[in-house]
């Protein structure tokens, strides 16, 4: 009797610690990237007071099983449902990261790297991205040094995503530019003395902006050969001024590299056409020269205008052709893809994180830096990880150890998405049955004791 006593104890408090798990689950039902835990029941060593014999031939009997009687119940295990994803929150906080797949966030208290589910983050006053409950900084990995354009992947460091360096891109000078368009030759701008403006906006390396203000001509209004020219006329600055100082000459600022013959033919290059279909045929070349040229160079005086650079300019796509009189050619900073169209300081005007964890700043000159990548840590059983509270992580010997690097998050096929939390992966439906069948199992226990009380008082009694 005194055996069952102990039985009905053992399971009285292997209910109540099921209870206690089932508790912490429910508690933890809106807990941010919560993975449940549940509880597995062990019976406990049975004591023996017969053992097993096997049957004798010589007698003719069979074998006997070993009596035993079980001394209680144990928690065998409590385990972690880790693997299991929680539904996605949106939060349209751009700082917010949920991952889909079953790696996890690197973080860091400055001694210790910890591993969490829980994405919620944003940044610190020294312009680290950390994590919200606990300030723990999320780590990963740099720019490389030589090509900011990649991550070197080494050992994990704090991601500083705001810094002096990062809030400003630098200016760049423009240094290519396209002409394109229709000159018609019956276009009455075309064949004035003063010709048809046409303007370039153009950037130097301190990310002021310029105008060079071109007027297009027809090389002979009375004959139509296809042949025109443009001509430099001035250099304004932001604020519609010239740049010119008195006394001085446009051509003291800047000419054409191989200009061609005609009036001022520093500042001045033909531009030629087929008089069969109006196709170009080449700038800055003399009529009649056959040698196939589509671009030609604004070339600036470094001792008046040090923060120019030369801007090579395309004229591939223009053409003569009637357009009723009306003519669209036009002049535009930047090549092929805008390449070389030059820009102004830029201002950071914000931050985006990529599916692949990759950090990313962009700026209001169109421009956008690689700040950053956040790293991600897999394990071989991430179940036996340690929890230490406030959603994170402590590797343990039974989890396989993490090697201070990690990996990039797409290695496996997982992703991030920004702007939305993973949520706990409670089943409240599991949890409420489990629940009863506790309730129901620490009840039955509780009668055994009771019972097994009734016997030892009726035991008593006999000495009545």
């Amino acid at each position: 009797m005194m055996r069952s006593l102990f039985s009905g104890v053992s399971g009285l408090k292997t209910h109540q610690t099921r209870m206690d798990v089932i508790g912490n689950n429910i508690a933890n039902v809106n807990t941010t990237a919560y993975k449940s835990s549940s509880m597995v029941f062990s019976d406990m060593i049975s004591q023996t007071t017969q053992k097993a014999s096997g049957p004798n031939a010589a007698t003719g009997t069979g074998g006997i099983n070993a009596k035993q009687i079980g001394l209680g119940v144990k928690a065998g295990a409590i385990n972690t449902y880790i693997s299991g994803q929680g539904a996605a929150q949106s939060t349209n906080n751009p700082f917010d990261i949920m991952i889909n797949g079953s790696s996890f966030f690197v973080v860091s208290n400055g001694s210790e790297n910890f591993f969490t589910r829980d994405g919620s983050f944003y940044v610190d006053g020294a312009g680290n991205l950390a994590m919200t409950s606990t300030g723990y900084n999320v780590m990963g990995w740099l720019p490389d040094t030589e090509d900011p354009t990649t991550i070197k992947q080494d050992t994990v460091t704090a991601l500083r995503v705001m810094t002096e360096a990062n809030m400003t891109y630098p200016a760049q000078a423009t240094s290519q530019a396209t002409f394109a368009g229709i000159i018609d030759t019956n276009d009455t701008n075309v064949t004035s003395k003063e010709g048809r403006v046409v303007n370039l906006e153009v950037y130097d390396n301190k990310g002021f902006k310029y105008t060079v203000r071109c007027t297009l001509h027809d090389a002979d209004p009375t004959a139509d050969d296809g042949m025109f020219y443009l001509k430099i006329n001035d250099i304004l600055d932001s604020n519609g001024k010239s740049v010119v100082a008195a006394g001085d000459k446009i051509s003291d600022y800047v000419t054409f590299g191989a200009a061609a013959q005609g009036p001022e033919a520093d500042i001045t290059a033909h531009l030629q056409y087929s008089t069969k279909d109006g196709s170009f045929i080449n700038v800055g070349k003399a009529k009649g020269d056959t040698a196939t040229q589509s671009a030609i160079t604004f070339e600036f005086k470094q001792d008046k205008l040090p923060s120019f650079e030369n801007i090579t300019a395309d004229f591939s796509a223009t053409s003569n052709q009637n357009n009723n009189g009306s003519s669209t050619f036009v002049g535009s900073k930047g090549g092929s893809k805008s390449i070389g169209s030059g820009r102004k300081v830029g201002e950071m005007s914000g931050i985006a994180i990529w599916k692949d964890g990759k950090i990313y700043a962009s700026y209001d000159n169109g421009q956008k830096r690689l700040l950053g990548q956040i790293a991600v840590a897999q394990f071989s059983n991430a179940s036996g990880l340690e929890k230490v509270g406030e959603s994170c992580y402590r590797t343990t010997l039974n989890s396989g150890e993490f090697d201070g690097i990690g990996v990039e998050i797409s290695a496996d096929g997982s992703s991030m998405t920004t702007g939305e939390l993973e949520m706990s992966n409670v089943d409240l439906s599991s949890e409420f049955t489990s629940m009863i069948t506790t309730q129901r199992g620490f009840q039955a226990n509780s009668r055994v004791i009771t019972t097994s009380d009734t016997l030892l008082e009726e035991l008593v009694n006999l000495k009545r």
